[in-house]
C-alpha cells in the first residue's frame, strides 16, 4: 500500500458523483491503454515498468560513478534542460537542507546546474566560480545538439581542458545520452568519458528513474535504491488497482478532467513547503508538455503558500473562476519548532504558546482550503506523510502515470512535443544556422510588417 492519499472533500461541491463516475470510466479505459501500450506514442512507454525492471547492478554502476565524483569534486555541474534536469533537481532540492554547516558541506558534493537557459551573466559567473574549484560535469542529452545544454557543455569542457588538460578529464565528465548515436555519444567515445544510456523508449520528462535523474541524485548523497523502491511500490499499486477500486492516478486524472469540462482550465500546484519548489517545476513541465496540444489542455501553474497568499492570494480568491487547485500536503516535518509565551505579548501571539509551527502551517492550509472552496475554487488534496526518497519515488511515478492517463482522456499524444520545435527553428534561422536561410528571409520579412 502506497503512502499517498487523496482527499476530494473540497472538490465535491463542484463535481457531482455522477460526473465523477463517468470520468472514472474514461480513466479506466485510458489506464488500460497505457498498460496495453495501444495508444498514441506507445513507442515511448518504457517508463511504465521502469522501476520494477531496474536492475541492482545498474544502480550499483550509478552509485560507483557517484562515489568517483564525490572522491575528487566539490561540485557536480548537471548540464541539461527540461526533463534532463528537472526530475533530479526536484528530488535533490526536496531532500537537501536549506542551511548546512561547514562540516556538512565538506562531506557532500554540491549540485550546480547549467544549460537550462541561455543567460550570459549566469554562465559567466558559473565559469568564474569554478575556476578555482574541483568539479565534474554530468552532461545529459539524447542527441547532444539541443542548443542550451550544448552551448553550456562546450564552455565547461573548454574550462576543464584548460584546468586539468585534455588527457586528465576522463573521470570528470559523465555523459548520459543515446546508447549508440548522436553528437554527445560520439564525443564521449572520442574522449573516453564514462557513459550512461537514456533508453530509446523513455522521453525526457518521464526519465527521472533512468540515469538521467539517478546519477545526480546519487552524487548529491541520496539513496537511489530507496527512490526506486518507492516508485516500484506505486507502480505495483497503480497497475493492479482498477479505477473503481480507488486507483489514485485514475482518481486524480478524473477529477482534473471533470473540472476541466466545467470550465476550470488552469490547475494550480500548491505546496506549503519551500523545498518542494522544483517538484512543482517538474510537474509543470510534465503536464504542460504532455497535454498542451491541438488547442486542448489544462494550464499548469504553481504557487508557494503561505508566501504567495500575500501576492497571488487575492486573484485566487476573487479573480476569474477558471481555477482548480491541487494541494500537496506534507503531514509531518523532519523537524519542528515550538512557540513560547512572552510576558509582555507585544506581538499578540501568546495564544499560540505551546503550539508547534507545523500546527500553525496546517491551520493556515486548512483555512485557505475552506476560503478558496467558498470562493469558487475546487481544491484537491494529495497527502504524503513526509519528504523522503521513498515518498518522492511514489509521488513522481504517481504523477507520471496520472499524466499519461489524463493525456489519453484529453485525446492527445502525451509523449510528443511538436510545438517545442517552432521556437527552435526560428532561433536557428536568426543565428544563421546552415539550412535555415529561407526561414530567416521569411522571418525578417515578417518583422518588417509588424
Amino acid at each position: 500500500m502506497s503512502n499517498l492519499k487523496i482527499s476530494d472533500r473540497f472538490v465535491k461541491p463542484f463535481l457531482s458523483q455522477a460526473n465523477l463516475e463517468v470520468e472514472l470510466e474514461r480513466a479506466e479505459k485510458a489506464r488500460q491503454t497505457v498498460l496495453n501500450r495501444s495508444g498514441l506514442g506507445k513507442e515511448f512507454l518504457g517508463w511504465v515498468n521502469l522501476p520494477s525492471q531496474t536492475k541492482a547492478e545498474d544502480l550499483q554502476s550509478i552509485r560507483k560513478a557517484a562515489e568517483l565524483i564525490q572522491s575528487h569534486s566539490q561540485y557536480l555541474v548537471v548540464v541539461g534542460i527540461g526533463g534532463s534536469y528537472l526530475g533530479a533537481r526536484a528530488v535533490i532540492e526536496a531532500l537537501t537542507p536549506e542551511f548546512s554547516t561547514p562540516e556538512t558541506q565538506k562531506k557532500t558534493v554540491k549540485i550546480l546546474y547549467a544549460g537550462h537557459h541561455l543567460d550570459a551573466d549566469y554562465h559567466f559567473r558559473l565559469l568564474a566560480f569554478l575556476e578555482n574549484k574541483e568539479f565534474s560535469v554530468n552532461v545529459i542529452s539524447k542527441s547532444g545538439t539541443t542548443t542550451e545544454p550544448a552551448i553550456a557543455f562546450r564552455l565547461l569542457l573548454s574550462l576543464l581542458e584548460r584546468k586539468y588538460g585534455k588527457e586528465n578529464i576522463k573521470n570528470r565528465v559523465f555523459a548520459t545520452t543515446d546508447k549508440s548515436k548522436g553528437a554527445l555519444k560520439n564525443l564521449a567515445d572520442e574522449y573516453g568519458f564514462p557513459s550512461f544510456v537514456i533508453p530509446d523508449d523513455v522521453g525526457g520528462r518521464y526519465s527521472v528513474f533512468t540515469p538521467v535523474g539517478l546519477l545526480p541524485i546519487a552524487a548529491a548523497g541520496f539513496s537511489i535504491n530507496k527512490l526506486i523502491d518507492g516508485a516500484k511500490q506505486m507502480e505495483t499499486e497503480l497497475h493492479a488497482t482498477p479505477s473503481q477500486d480507488g486507483n489514485l492516478a485514475c482518481m486524480y486524472a478524473s477529477i482534473r478532467n471533470g473540472l476541466y469540462a466545467l470550465g476550470k482550465t488552469t490547475e494550480i500546484f500548491v505546496s506549503y513547503n519551500p523545498s518542494l519548489g522544483y517538484v512543482s517545476e517538474w510537474w509543470k513541465q510534465l503536464f504542460g508538455e504532455s497535454e498542451g496540444k491541438s488547442g486542448k489542455g489544462i494550464f499548469p501553474a504553481s504557487v508557494q503558500f503561505t508566501t504567495d497568499l500575500h501576492s497571488m492570494g487575492q486573484y485566487i480568491q476573487d479573480g476569474e473562476r477558471k481555477l482548480m487547485e491541487t494541494v500537496l500536503k506534507v503531514e509531518t516535518p523532519k523537524q519542528d519548532v515550538y512557540l513560547t509565551e512572552k510576558t509582555d505579548d507585544n506581538d499578540g501571539l501568546n495564544y499560540l504558546a505551546g503550539k508547534k509551527l507545523s500546527e500553525v502551517n496546517q491551520s493556515a492550509m486548512l483555512g485557505t482550503l475552506i476560503a478558496h472552496k467558498d470562493g469558487g475554487v475546487p481544491c484537491l488534496e494529495i497527502n504524503v506523510p513526509s519528504i523522503t526518497e521513498e515518498t518522492l519515488g511514489e509521488l513522481l511515478y504517481f504523477y507520471e502515470f496520472a499524466c499519461a492517463i489524463s493525456g489519453y482522456m484529453l485525446g492527445v499524444n502525451p509523449f510528443d512535443q511538436p510545438g517545442v520545435e517552432d521556437y527552435k527553428n526560428n532561433m536557428f534561422a536568426l543565428l544563421g544556422k546552415k539550412g535555415f536561410e529561407t526561414r530567416k528571409k521569411e522571418i525578417l520579412s515578417h518583422l518588417e510588417t509588424i
